[in-house]
């Protein structure tokens, strides 16, 4: 893809347009970065673009791309189709892709890609983990904090790309075919973008919409949506389940996970030594199972990395033991099907932190479980009062309202008992205080280890 000659509009100035526009004007096209902020808000970093000879529309100052005779928009994934320059564009021919799919047009490594509801970032890291121990020069990137753009070009066909993907970077794929595409769930999350569950599921499914018979598809058996997207692949499907035995996949037999690919079922470890807690993360377990394996990586490297494997950060992470009370950080839940996960991965009594930005998910099935384990439920955010509603249409009537995070984790330290867990696991987005579910998951981190001194 020659881009000396191309004019290019990027719409979008957080970290994946950023780093589009600056690889786009490294390969000598003339680029412009739009965003509905301005410079100050921005700050440094489009700055330094500027210095790139990068030109800058900001403020919601939008060139159009018609007029201006663009040869491409690269829009950023938080930027809806509908952004005024986006939808010119589309109404004027003009291509619109993604930095996902720029990426892939300059990629040599093959790709593992993975995306779902929930659980995409830890399966990402997991089987990043498997490749770098089996000695495979492994890029881990994309949805997971690293804009792909950034270092495809290091890698080569030697090499392995995971890639976590979003359905808002899918949106704008036309060539992207990763070798191993993984849908790992899809519930009710992101309706306020695409609308109905139906528009929410052809996005994930356009992972696998580009590969062949040479290509594979992992799947969720368990849930029937993700299941009956099987028919759609022209890759060689591999189902996961935790619930059934599978002529072909990965799946749960007498507490074992078990393999059965092309050949005799391989066992590869107990469920019991499986490092990471919680049932949804023995799903994401089986499908890195598959992805390693369908990529020929040897079981006993796939069992030693399932042994020792951490977990990831703002993900059931356990941030202190204080007095007896254990502390855990799941910014990461940012919907509700996340946090009733969460829920679900501990015995002890747990008082809650959730609240923030509802991204048009229903309430109902949180609250009833929040009725099931929560003893005392501390609520904050734009949209805390939504859960408030849901809970107590439970009849449950255990809880605290807060201003903010600081109040939360102190009254959450008053409030609770040796042998319970905190658990902030918010089950929104943090857009209504933070600017992402890391910085929300820092603070929590932060005000923890202040209690513990």
């Amino acid at each position: 893809m020659h881009l000396d000659d191309k004019k290019a509009l990027v719409v979008g100035a957080a970290r994946s347009g950023i780093a589009a526009a600056k690889f786009l004007a490294e390969k000598g096209a003339d680029v412009t970065l739009t965003d509905a902020k301005d410079e100050q808000q921005l700050g440094k970093d489009v700055q330094q673009l500027a210095e790139k000879n990068v030109k800058l529309a900001l403020g919601g100052h939008y060139p159009d791309p018609v007029v201006e005779k663009y040869h491409m928009v690269v829009v950023s994934p938080g930027v809806p189709l509908t952004a005024p320059p986006v939808a010119r564009a589309m109404e004027g021919n003009i291509p619109v892709i993604g930095e996902l799919e720029l990426a892939f047009r300059f990629a040599e490594s093959p790709i593992v890609a993975i995306t779902g509801t929930n659980g995409k970032t830890t399966t990402t890291s997991l089987v990043g983990e498997i490749f770098k121990n089996a000695g495979v020069k492994t890029l881990v990137a994309g949805n997971i904090g690293v804009p792909l753009i950034s270092q495809v070009e290091k890698y080569t066909e030697d090499d392995v790309i995971v890639a976590e993907v979003s359905s808002f970077q899918l949106e704008t794929i036309q060539t992207f075919r990763p070798k191993v595409s993984v849908i790992l769930n899809v519930t009710p999350d992101h309706l306020d973008r695409h609308g109905t569950m139906e528009n929410y599921i052809s996005a994930k499914g356009k992972i696998f919409s580009n590969q062949s018979p040479f290509d594979y598809t992992v799947l969720n058996y368990d849930q029937p949506d993700v299941a009956a997207l099987a028919k759609h692949s022209m890759g060689r499907v591999i189902f996961f389940s935790c619930r059934h035995n599978l002529d072909r996949g990965v799946y749960i037999q007498n507490g074992n996970i078990v393999a059965a690919l092309d050949g005799s079922p391989v066992h590869i470890l107990p469920v019991e030594k499986l490092s990471i807690p919680g049932e949804h993360n023995l799903e994401n377990a089986l499908a890195a199972v598959a992805c390693a394996a369908a990529m020929g990586i040897e079981f006993s490297v796939i069992k030693q990395t399932l042994s020792t494997f951490p977990g990831v950060a703002h993900r059931l992470e356990t941030v202190a033991a204080i007095n007896g009370v254990s502390y855990v950080n799941d910014s990461k839940a940012t919907n509700p099907d996340a946090a009733v996960k969460a829920l679900d991965a501990f015995k002890q009594p747990i008082i809650l932190i959730a609240g923030g930005l509802n991204k048009g998910s229903d309430f109902t099935a949180f609250a009833k479980k929040i009725k099931e384990k929560v003893r005392v439920l501390i609520l904050l955010g734009k949209d805390g009062y939504q859960i408030e509603q849901a809970v107590k249409e439970q009849n449950y009537d255990r809880y605290v309202k807060v201003e903010n995070f600081l109040e939360a984790v102190k009254v959450a330290h008053k409030v609770a008992k040796p042998g319970e867990v905190v658990l902030l696991s918010p089950a929104c987005a943090s857009w209504d205080m933070f600017n992402s579910y890391e910085e929300r998951g820092d603070l929590f981190r932060d005000l923890v280890l202040k209690l513990r001194g």
